[in-house]
């Protein structure tokens, strides 16, 4: 015999409400158990393209907004929002080749003035903040070479 699921009043299978509080109870047979729904899915279904799109572009952390872009169903008709994803993914990949081979190379050289990676340490972030300017502003621009391959990639979904 099943139970209220609010009060847990033992009801009957036909009965169509609880005798003790009066909450409608599920069809016979029919689960009654409900999926929680989490604090994130409701943050995310919030997210306007526009504003995903921004995201990508952030310094240093804007990975991440590209990868939950990428992954996340809202997203994955809409060519725009995955381009700029691909791009600010691209975009960082770039600022990590220079941290991890162009760094450790010009540490190791003497150098007289100004060092290279620093300088495109620079470039880098400043293409970051030109590419949120353009895209708060509702433009796809694309860079060169790494926004023909995020064109690329975004078109093969």
């Amino acid at each position: 015999m099943p139970f209220c699921t609010q009060c847990g009043n033992q009801v009957a299978d036909a009965d169509a409400f609880c005798s003790k509080c009066g909450k409608v109870q599920g069809a016979p047979g029919a689960a009654s158990y409900q999926a929680p729904r989490y604090a994130g899915s409701d943050a995310l279904d919030r997210l306007t393209p526009r504003t995903a799109s921004i995201l990508c572009y952030v310094p240093t952390i804007g990975w991440i907004a590209a990868v939950v872009v990428l992954a996340a169903q809202k997203f994955k008709g809409d060519v725009t929002t995955r381009f700029h994803a691909f791009q600010g993914l691209y975009l960082f990949a770039v600022w990590l080749m220079v941290q991890w081979v162009v760094r450790p190379i010009m540490a190791t050289t003497s150098h007289n003035g100004m060092r290279v990676d620093k300088m495109l340490e620079g470039v880098i972030v400043l293409v970051a903040l030109f590419m949120l300017v353009k895209t708060s502003q509702g433009e796809a621009y694309v860079l060169p070479i790494i926004g023909e391959l995020a064109q690329r990639s975004a078109a093969e979904q």
